[in-house]
Parts: structure tokens; sequence; C-alpha cells
């Protein structure tokens, strides 16, 4: 697999929204030599996923040719898989999002019965759709670590029984295209840096049943060693105090500022929420406890975030997953940050919701298959 699935699927996406028709308009939005664009473009090209049409205007030299992305090369299909549901999305070759579904699903139950019925669901989602060109692939994005080498399921504390599951070969007994798995966080980031500028360095942080967080170092997803970059609902906080955590340790800040420590809290209270979902709709009606608490977490979370910006000192920190539907709980984020960071590290820093909201992860999941796609056909031509 190639190791810049952001910048491949970038380079599409300009191309395909008219950023830039040429070579030489690619290497200077890029920032990249001109040799190298036309290296890459090239290997498209002889792969069929670009093509040259015509010539524009010259400034000085030959006439540039004019590329185009060839959008009957195909689909992929992408999923972002949640503790309940499944969110399901196709997308075309330069990265645009074609059509989306959402179907329940239980990742509680044993692994190959959940890989049996996200893969019903798929197909149900892919007949209804019924989009143009044929499948290349599939990508999927877990709620929890996984070795992306390996393909398998490792150590996740909200999927009991996964651990080593071997989820890629699974799924590929169901599909007969190539599989990509990475975990959820991990795949919002790549999403995210897709279609902004090159060479920026984003902390992207999903907030909704769990916590979870991805890196793009300078327009690379960053995953670490172990594929654990970015696990910081684990680290440990204060306000938590001995509170016993999923992961087997205590006081960790799952425990006080993720959905389910919510939906804990509120119940605790007397209050009748069952998910992450009602909590936030609790929220927005202006219910006291319900918006004290969503604050809170929102702080508990900006507290441990500043210390990875004062750290990495990122352009962008992005909050996506449920929590941060609520401008309470985003403002208590952006407010710690300020307050605990040094001057240096904001003072231009973006602190927003994810530019993509549900989708972002679909997003992710669709440039990393694609890349896998692209890297294949490429190979097969040479």
């Amino acid at each position: 697999m190639a190791q810049d699935p952001a910048g491949l699927l970038r380079l599409l996406w300009l191309v395909a929204h008219e950023h830039a028709v040429s070579r030489m308009d690619l290497a200077r939005v890029l920032g990249l030599p001109q040799s190298t664009v036309s290296v890459r473009t090239q290997a498209l090209i002889s792969a069929g996923v670009l093509s040259e049409s015509g010539e524009g205007s010259s400034a000085g030299g030959r006439r540039p040719k004019l590329l185009s992305v060839n959008a009957g090369f195909g689909h992929v299909w992408a999923a972002d898989v949640g503790s309940s549901h499944v969110r399901i999305g196709a997308l075309d070759i330069a990265g645009n999002l074609l059509h989306v579904a959402e179907r329940p699903l239980d990742i509680g139950g044993e692994p190959p019965r959940v890989v049996a019925d996200f893969a019903a669901a798929v197909r149900e989602v892919a007949a209804e759709a019924r989009c143009p060109g044929r499948q290349l692939g599939i990508g999927v994005a877990f709620p929890g670590p996984v070795d992306v080498g390996a393909g398998t399921i490792t150590l996740p504390s909200r999927m009991p029984g996964w651990r080593g599951f071997a989820v890629r070969e699974a799924l590929r007994e169901h599909f007969e295209v190539p599989v990509a798995v990475d975990n959820d966080a991990n795949l919002l980031a790549l999403g995210e840096s897709v279609a902004g500028p090159p060479g920026r360095t984003l902390l992207v942080v999903k907030a909704g049943t769990g916590i979870g967080s991805g890196l793009v170092v300078t327009g690379r997803l960053y995953r670490g060693r172990a594929g654990v970059a970015g696990d910081i609902s684990h680290v440990r906080v204060p306000a938590a105090g001995d509170r016993p955590c999923s992961c087997g340790n205590r006081g960790c800040l799952e425990t006080v500022a993720s959905g389910a420590a919510l939906v804990a809290q509120l119940r605790e209270q007397g209050m009748a929420v069952t998910n992450t979902a009602q909590v936030m709709a609790t929220a927005e009606d202006g219910h006291p406890a319900a918006t004290t608490a969503v604050r809170r977490a929102g702080l508990q979370l900006g507290e441990v975030l500043a210390t990875v910006v004062n750290f990495g000192n990122p352009d962008e920190v992005l909050l996506g997953g449920a929590l941060s539907g609520s401008e309470a709980f985003v403002a208590a984020v952006r407010g710690a940050l300020y307050e605990r960071c040094l001057p240096l590290a904001t003072r231009e820093l973006r602190i927003d919701r994810v530019r993509f909201g549900p989708d972002a992860g679909l997003y992710g999941a669709g440039a990393l298959v694609l890349d896998e796609v692209f890297d294949e056909a490429i190979r097969s031509k040479r």
C-alpha cells in the first residue's frame, strides 16, 4: 500500500473539482516538484484513473495537457462502525460521497456473526444505491485499536471478544474486492486531511460513546509503532478519581468525559437516558444537569488536549463524534485549550468541529481503500 492516501486523494480531488487541471497546476497547489507530480499523474493515467483531454493556455512554454478524472473507473464503499449502528457510504474515485445510509449493528456479539450482519447491511445499501461503475473495494473504521498491517483488532476495551480477531480476512470472505481496515479516530483524521491545504498537522478527536483521537503530521496519518498513537481516552485525570475503566485501569479520561460516562452520571441523578444521543438531546433542550455534565466533559477533554497541543503544536484541533454537536461542549474544549496552552501554541491554532460532520469517517475509510485500489491498479500496469 502507498504511504500517503490523503496525498493521492487530494491530487484527484483537485483535478475533479477543477482547482488544478494540469501537472503544472498540481505542482503549484501541492507544493511538490513538477517531476514528482509528473510521475504520479503518469502512473494514474496508465492505470486508467486519470486521462488527458485537450490542452490549456500557455504561460510561455508548451501548452499544458489538461487532466480529468475517469468517473467510469468505479466506486468504493466505506463504513464507520459504532457500538450499536454502522454508517455506510459510497465514494467515487475522486473521494466524493455518492450515497449514505445507516443501519443497526451491535458489535457486542460474536465477531463472525457481526461481520456477517455487517456484510449483509452493506449489500443491502449497495443494492438500493445502484452507484455507477464497478465496486472497487471497501474500507471500514472500527471503534478500537487496529493493527493495519495484520488486519486484526488489538486490545479493544469496548469490543469484548474481538481481541486478535482477523477482521480483514473475515471481511474478505464476504467481499470479492480489496478490504482496508483501521481505527475510527484515525480515519476521522484522514478524512479531514484530504480536502484541506497540504502539509498541515491535525489533531482530530472523536468524542462519542468513547473518546479517541487521530494525528495527521505534516499531511500524513501517524499511527505510531503499535497503531495506538492518539489514544487519549486512557490518560489518567484527577477528576476521574479511582473510577474503574473498561480498559482495566482506573481514573481514565473516558470514565468522566465520554458519552458512556455522561449516560452513567445522569442516570445516577435519576434521568432516564440510555445513550449518548439522548444525553445530547436533553442538553440541547436546556436541562441544567445535562448541560452542566456536557460542559464539564468538554473541560476535562480540553485539559488533556492542552498537553498534546503544547507538545505537538498542530495547525488545527478538530472535534467530531456525537458530543461535538453540542456548542457547550465545543466551547468548553476551546476555553480549556486557550487557558492551559502556551500563547504561541494557540495564536494561530484553529479549534473547530470536523468539516465533514458525521461523514468524516467515511471520507477517511474511502481514502484508505482507494489508496490500496490505486496502488494495485498501478502495479498491474507496470
